[in-house]
């Protein structure tokens, strides 16, 4: 795997080069505090999930902010002809079934992170299911990230890219064109869960806690209250 502190390479520069053009064709930005995002050293971007399109709209947000974004992408990507091999040339992550390989998975964006790289992660696993669209329980493999590296953890909240590519629809809805707004708040106090053991309660509220922030950063974004307690899939609830 290449080095994520390192440069961009010549590919890389390429599909920045076709890729930020058409977004700034067809989409509108609001980003703030972005001060928040830190220029130099390991650091993982917690987000929520709205869109497929996400991952496209939060590289743009990162790249322009001074950061090169590595993502854990599903395997079956990487095995595409042309756009698995660019995407593995991109430094980004394969994330593999089976819970050995999950963890190796996990293993290589503890190495990229320690190696000063910018991780985005989606704790929530997949697009929300949130009928308004907020943040749904949390995943704690983020918290378990960062607990063992002692990165910063950046919540980070965006809005509108599910009109851009709303879920459950092929092909994206530019016109007219979509602002997409992202907020960067500041790091994640974690210091509370610093040499507890981690495994069940610890990882479970330290994942409470960045989900928490997310939400917070999204309520500033929309101007509205988000929900009391989040939304859980079902097969979360009966977990």
């Amino acid at each position: 795997m290449s080095r994520p502190g390192r440069p961009p390479i010549p590919l890389e520069a390429l599909v920045v080069a076709i890729v930020k053009p058409l977004l700034l064709l067809f989409t509108r930005r609001d980003w703030r505090d972005r001060d928040n995002l830190p220029r130099a050293g390991g650091v993982i971007i917690a987000a929520n999930h709205l869109s497929w399109s996400d991952p496209l709209l939060l590289s743009h947000y990162a790249y322009v902010n001074g950061r090169w974004p590595v993502f854990l992408a599903k395997s079956g990507l990487f095995e595409i002809p042309v756009i698995g091999w660019i995407i593995r040339k991109c430094r980004q992550i394969p994330v593999l079934r089976g819970s050995t390989d999950a963890a190796r998975s996990l293993r290589h964006a503890e190495d990229a992170l320690r190696e000063g790289a910018c991780v985005i992660f989606y704790p929530e696993g997949t697009i929300t299911r949130d009928p308004g669209h907020w943040p749904m329980m949390g995943k704690t493999g983020v918290a378990r990230l960062a607990l063992v590296t002692g990165v910063p953890v950046i919540p980070v909240a965006h809005w509108g890219a599910q009109e851009l590519l709303p879920y459950g629809q092929k092909a994206p809805r530019p016109f007219p064109r979509k602002t997409i707004r992202v907020v960067a708040g500041p790091p994640v106090d974690l210091s509370k869960y610093e040499g507890l053991p981690m495994r069940g309660k610890v990882l479970k509220d330290a994942t409470a806690d960045i989900m928490a922030a997310i939400t917070a950063q999204l309520g500033e974004l929309r101007g509205e209250k988000a929900p009391d307690v989040p939304f859980a899939e079902p097969e979360t609830r009966a977990g």
